[in-house]
C-alpha cells in the first residue's frame, strides 16, 4: 500500500482552453523508480465533467495506493453550450470532429507524460488508457483509430498504450482493431444503453434521417473483434443495464487491476465475459 501526492501540470494550451492533468504519484517513489500508469478521461457528453470530480479523485487515489500513477486529464468540451447538444440534432460531421479533437487531446496528454517520464516516475511501456462514456469514446478512438483521426502521427511516434479500460464506450469502426494494435481491453456496458450503443448501432439510436445519424461499434462488437484476434479482454456486460455502466465500478477495480497485471505484466492471454442480468 502506498500513500500518494498530487501535482498538477498544464499539458497544452489550445485557444482559450488551458488543459491540465492531475498526477497522483505514490509518495514513497524513489529516484529511477518507475510505475505503471492509468491515464483517465472523464465523461460528460463532451459538454461537462471535470478531471477532479469526486469519483475521479477517488479512483486516482485508489490506483496510486496500489502502486500505479494515476493521471486524470481535462480536455476540450467542444459541445458545451451547443444548442443541438450531442444527440440526434448534432450533425454527424460535428460529432466526428468532436471525436477527432478528443483523440488529439488524449494523445497530447499521453505525449506529455511520455516526454516527462523520468521526473514523473513513469514506465512508458505500461500506460493504460481509461475513460468513461464520452471519455471512453475518446480513449477507444485514440487507441484504435488514431490513424483515422490524425493526419500526421509522427509527433506521437513514442506514445504507446499497454491496455484499455472503457466504461460504456464505443468507437467509430471496430475494423480498425487489428492483430498489430490490439491490446488487453476491459469493457463495461449495459445492453439497454440508449446513449452509447452496446453493440453496433447509431449513436443515441438516431434515425437515418436525423442530422446526427452516426454508426458506432460498442463493447459487444469490440469484444467479438478481440475474441477473433485472440487478444485479452474482460467484458462485464449487464443485460438490461443502461448508461449507468459509465460509472466507475469501485467494487470491481481490484479485479480489473488483477486482469491488467496478468495480461500486461505477465503476458498472459485471458478472455473473460461476465454477464449480469438486471431483469
Amino acid at each position: 500500500m502506498f500513500s500518494q501526492k498530487k501535482t498538477t501540470y498544464t499539458y497544452s494550451i489550445k485557444g482559450l482552453d488551458t488543459l491540465k492533468i492531475d498526477i497522483y504519484t505514490p509518495r514513497k517513489a524513489k529516484k529511477k523508480e518507475h510505475f505503471p500508469v492509468l491515464l483517465w478521461m472523464h465523461g460528460g457528453g463532451f459538454t461537462n465533467g471535470k478531471r477532479d470530480a469526486t469519483d475521479e479523485v477517488k479512483m486516482m487515489k485508489y490506483v496510486s495506493r496500489k502502486g500505479y500513477i494515476g493521471v486524470s486529464m481535462s480536455y476540450r468540451l467542444l459541445q458545451k453550450d451547443n444548442e443541438t447538444g450531442f444527440g440526434c440534432d448534432c450533425p454527424k460531421a460535428d460529432k466526428l470532429e468532436t471525436f477527432k479533437q478528443a483523440v488529439i487531446d488524449y494523445l497530447d496528454a499521453a505525449k506529455f507524460i511520455f516526454d516527462h517520464k523520468s521526473e514523473l516516475y513513469i514506465d512508458p511501456t505500461k500506460i493504460i488508457a481509461g475513460g468513461s462514456s464520452a471519455g471512453a469514446e475518446g480513449v477507444l478512438n485514440a487507441v484504435y483509430m488514431k490513424s483515422f483521426f490524425v493526419e500526421d502521427l509522427t509527433k506521437y511516434t513514442n506514445v504507446k498504450f499497454a491496455g484499455v479500460l472503457s466504461l460504456a464506450g464505443a468507437l467509430v469502426n471496430a475494423e480498425y482493431i487489428t492483430k498489430t494494435n490490439a491490446i488487453p481491453t476491459v469493457l463495461f456496458h449495459g445492453s439497454d444503453d440508449t446513449a452509447v450503443p452496446y453493440s453496433s448501432a447509431p449513436h443515441h439510436y438516431c434515425s437515418p434521417e436525423d442530422p446526427g445519424y452516426l454508426l458506432l461499434d460498442g463493447s459487444q462488437t469490440i469484444s467479438e473483434k478481440l475474441d477473433d484476434l485472440e487478444t485479452s479482454y474482460y467484458f462485464n456486460k449487464v443485460m438490461g443495464g443502461g448508461h449507468e455502466l459509465c460509472q466507475i465500478p469501485f467494487d470491481q477495480l481490484g479485479a480489473i487491476m488483477q486482469f491488467f497485471e496478468k495480461t500486461i505484466f505477465n503476458s498472459e492471454t485471458i478472455q473473460t465475459k461476465k454477464t449480469v442480468f438486471k431483469y
